[in-house]
This record gives structure tokens, sequence and C-alpha cells, in this order.
């Protein structure tokens, strides 16, 4: 690392190719894999966000100003659930509920962009306003069916456990009873 090594060890390819199953050097190995993006998490996160910065670069243009923090929080907040979600720090940090931090994250980001877009569009006359709007209602689609997504797979996990708990609170009290069947 540093200071730089005066005696490099020589490169063993010298095409400078490296073999497939080599770790990317540099900033790349920052990028999410390719098989993460092409998954329908990745590509709603990315949605998410590519709609969410058209939305903030939107009401940046627009005299709707006001809002742009809506867009621009969850511009951040998307780019961080999809780090997370491929470098997969769910794993790693066991002390949080991601499914919840990311479904109520969903939920407000809906919430808030269905209202901003309703005022942009009603309330405001100029064109990037409408277009904010527009990107919006987009954006507040996009949210809400990831955070369908996201209930409909927290619900099957819990009936589940439910259905696991229950079986066994039937079989401890079949075997606690008191039947003398004499």
């Amino acid at each position: 690392m540093w200071p730089p090594d005066l005696d490099p060890d020589p490169d063993p390819d010298p095409a400078g190719r490296s073999p497939p199953g080599a770790p990317v050097p540099g900033l790349r190995a920052l990028l999410p894999a390719r098989a993460f993006l092409c998954s329908l998490k990745g590509r709603l996160l990315l949605a998410e966000s590519g709609l969410s910065f058209i939305t903030f670069v939107c009401y940046v243009a627009s005299s709707a100003s006001a809002f742009l923090t809506a867009p621009l929080l969850e511009f951040l907040l998307a780019l961080f659930f999809l780090f997370a979600d491929a470098m997969q720090l769910n794993d790693k940090w066991q002390g949080l509920c991601w499914p919840m931090m990311d479904f109520l994250r969903c939920v407000t980001a809906a919430l808030i962009y269905f209202a901003i877009s309703i005022t942009a569009v009603a309330k405001y006359s100029d064109g990037a306003s409408k277009a904010a709007g527009v990107f919006g209602f987009f954006a507040t689609i996009v949210f809400a069916v990831d955070f369908y997504l996201i209930f409909n797979d927290v619900a099957k996990f819990l009936k589940q456990g439910d259905s696991a708990d229950e079986t066994t609170a039937n079989k401890e009290e079949e075997e606690n009873s008191d039947s003398d069947s004499d």
C-alpha cells in the first residue's frame, strides 16, 4: 500500500488480463454484482434511485423548489439500500431489522411523493414543476410496488413462523396432557 513497494512482484500475466474469478481492483469492486442488478429487488432499487434523482433535478429547476429535499433524501436512501443489499450488509449486521427499515422507507416515500406530486402539478404552472410531478407519480408507483413485495415477503415469513410455532405448541400440549384412559 503506502509507501509504494520498491521491488514489486513480477506480473504473472504479461498481457494484463486477469483470470475470470479474480477480484476486480479499484473502484469497480464497489459496484454491485450484475446478478443483483438483474434481480427484481436490484431493478426496483435502481428505478427508485433513478426516478428520485430525476425528480430532484426537476424540482431544482422549477419554482416548486421547496419540495426538493424529499427526492434528495429518497435518492440517498435508495442508493444506501442498493449498496447495502448488493454488499449483503443485512447478513453482516444482524442487529438491524432490514426488511422493516426497507418497508418503512418505501411506505413513507410513496406517501410523500404522492402528496408533493399532487401539489406540484396542481399549484405550480411551470413545466419543470409539472415534469417533477409526473416523475414523482412514477416514483410513487415504483415505491408502492416495492413495499407491496416487501409486505408479501414478510407476511409469508411470519406465516411460516406461526405455523411452526403452532405445531410445536400442539405437540407440547399433547405430551403434557394428563389424560388417563384407564
